[in-house]
């Protein structure tokens, strides 16, 4: 994947996936409900990068929207894998708060190379249990990129959980990433969790 796709799925990878939405039964996300979240999000995504701030000022700002607007959880456990059936409740939420601040820090370091661009949304269909909102980003000097965000509210409330640019699966490539570091780690969650805690 060339450098700019890979810089792009590193900033919004995990995005991939950032106040809480309000709390709506699961029959009533819609199409336009789930257009308005990612719009939502990323206008706030778009005043943090053209903020001016220190680094780790924006880091801090973009794991808050990430809180906001994605599915922290269900990111966290898909990226674990079956270590996650596995992990007591305590490592587990520890893992997870651990994933948040590394999300942030590792997808903010890309802030600067989105100055100035821009994502419109074009629309949204329900898909299987869920609605994809489609968008096009149109990036400086950079061929416009077609990229789909799949939101749901089985939570409880309306968020996103996975993004897909170009047919590259944020969801999947962070799972085979953390599956590394896993392995690195034998398995040891609590060691995992150190690694995301240190990492950028």
């Amino acid at each position: 994947m060339p450098n700019d796709r890979r810089g792009f799925l590193t900033l919004f990878g995990g995005a991939a996936a950032l106040a809480l939405a309000p709390l709506r039964e699961a029959w009533a996300l819609d199409a336009n409900q789930a257009s308005v979240l990612i719009s939502t999000a990323l206008g706030e995504v778009y005043q943090v990068i053209n903020s001016g701030q220190p680094p780790a000022r924006m880091y801090r700002d973009f794991e808050s929207i990430f809180v906001r607007y994605a599915d922290v959880d269900v990111i966290a456990r898909s990226a674990l894998g079956p270590a996650a059936r596995q992990a007591d409740a305590g490592a587990l939420a520890a893992y997870t708060q651990a994933f948040q601040g590394y999300i942030g820090r590792k997808y903010g370091k890309r802030f600067r190379e989105f100055i100035g661009s821009r994502i419109e949304v074009t629309g949204a269909r329900p898909l299987k249990s869920f609605y994809a909102v489609t968008s096009v980003a149109y990036l400086n000097g950079r061929a416009p990129m077609e990229v789909e965000w799949h939101v749901s509210n089985k939570s409880g409330r309306d968020r996103f959980f996975n993004i897909i640019i170009e047919g590259v699966n944020m969801l999947a490539s962070e799972r085979a990433e953390i599956a590394a570091m896993l392995t690195t780690r034998r398995g040891d969650l609590a060691g995992l969790t150190a690694d995301l805690q240190a990492a950028g």
